[in-house]
């Protein structure tokens, strides 16, 4: 079948099997290796992305379902070399250990730090409770949310107001 989609603001048009997975498109045919497969059920949240800007499981979606969609992969999220602002603070406070998770964790987290507001530390743990971590036990998982969310946050709120914009992903919807 051929599927046609946009994938961090890239169109690309394939033939593909009925029966391939997102998960195996974005990594097979496209090259697209952060998108990380786990438990293959969708589960563990490790091959998370973006469809038209809400998170799915890639590794329970086929690539057709996605035909004329949108899709953003944890690669779409920097801006040439510079880190986008979850990356950052995932750095600054070692929310990573083996970085098996990360990906998806970032892509679950990319919707909430769009609408750039703060969110307590159980709310995030809320945001994050469909992914796993084997590594590090999450608290600086949270405390790297929390930094990106109060920044996102403090940017919208020295932004002019007239505007009314949240810091955004380039190719990636902010609503």
């Amino acid at each position: 079948m051929k599927t046609h989609l946009t994938v961090n603001g890239e169109r690309y048009e394939r033939e593909v099997e009925p029966r391939m997975l997102l998960s195996d498109f974005l990594r097979h045919e496209l090259g697209l290796t952060g998108t990380h497969v786990g438990c293959e059920h969708g589960v563990c949240g490790s091959c998370t992305v973006l469809l038209d800007g809400e998170p799915v499981r890639s590794c329970t979606m086929l690539a057709v379902q996605g035909d004329k969609c949108r899709v953003t992969t944890v690669e779409g999220l920097a801006c040439g070399s510079a880190m986008h602002g979850l990356q950052e603070a995932f750095s600054a406070c070692h929310g990573l250990q083996c970085g098996f998770c990360t990906p998806g964790m970032l892509m679950t987290l990319l919707p909430v730090y769009n609408e750039a507001r703060r969110l307590s530390d159980a709310e995030i743990r809320e945001v994050i409770s469909g992914n796993l971590c084997r590594c590090t036990g999450y608290q600086q998982i949270v405390e790297a949310a929390r930094k990106a969310f109060d920044e996102a946050a403090a940017m919208a709120e020295d932004s002019d107001p007239d505007l009314d914009e949240a810091p955004s992903v380039p190719g990636v919807p902010t609503t």
